[in-house]
């Protein structure tokens, strides 16, 4: 399918097997602290804390972890993270958006390019490639929520503007301003959601059909991924069946 690559779907299995899962609650944790610092610490009343928590829980974050993140924000003595957005060209051309929250900028800039020169990519502008995708809000729904028609007609009447099924389930598009309007709609008609956030959807992905090309943009994206400073990569690509099956 368009846009949901099936990179998405290796990356959440090989999260799910990965032994550093302390990594990935502490990249959750970061994004409720500042969401929280920036709005009420109540998720009710904030909507990017209430994504970022609905985003914790499907990853199984601990409650623990959650609520400490949310009162460090709410102590005052949590750091003051700097929001960056960094473009680039990986392997074979591959369009590339890191997105990062550093206390360092200097420091983030620095590894980021290093990882890009490393794998043989080119670091380049803001908006060098982010006029390849579009930002969008991201819905996804089981299977067991409804047949294909009845959740479209669920994602319409909630003001969604494209809805994609596939054999892992349902994924719900929307303008990024109306993601927690469309969330909430959609939870009133079909129960809560598996994940709700903002994405960076490729419009028209690369298909990648050599094995070679794939391992090495794989690591790239394993290695910035293992940076502490980033939160999330996001490609224009496709994976082949073939290449898929392969990794």
């Amino acid at each position: 399918m368009a846009g949901h690559s099936k990179w998405a779907n290796i990356q959440h299995r090989k999260g799910r097997q990965d032994a550093a899962r302390s990594k990935l609650f502490s990249k959750l944790a970061k994004e409720i602290t500042v969401a929280a610092k920036m709005g009420d610490p109540d998720p009710d009343k904030n909507p990017r804390l209430r994504l970022a928590v609905k985003e914790a829980k499907s990853n199984s974050c601990p409650k623990d972890v959650i609520e400490r993140a949310i009162k460090k924000a709410m102590g005052g003595d949590a750091e003051n993270y700097e929001e960056i957005r960094y473009e680039g060209y990986g392997p074979n051309g591959i369009a590339l958006v890191v997105e990062a929250m550093t206390d360092n900028r200097n420091r983030t800039a620095s590894n980021v390019r290093s990882y890009f020169t490393k794998a043989g990519g080119d670091l380049g502008q803001t908006g060098s490639v982010s006029f390849m995708f579009d930002r969008v809000g991201e819905i996804m729904y089981p299977l067991s929520a409804g047949d294909a028609d009845s959740v479209m007609l669920a994602a319409i009447e909630a003001g969604a503007d494209d809805v994609e099924t596939d054999e892992d389930g349902h994924w719900i598009y929307c303008a990024d301003t109306a993601l927690n309007e469309v969330s909430s709609a959609l939870e009133a008609s079909l129960g809560e959601s598996e994940t709700a956030k903002l994405i960076w959807k490729p419009q028209a992905p690369t298909e990648i059909t050599d094995m070679e090309t794939a391992q090495k943009l794989m690591k790239l994206i394993d290695t910035l991924e293992d940076d502490d400073d980033v939160q999330n990569v996001t490609g224009n690509f496709d994976l082949s069946d073939a290449v898929a099956a392969q990794l």
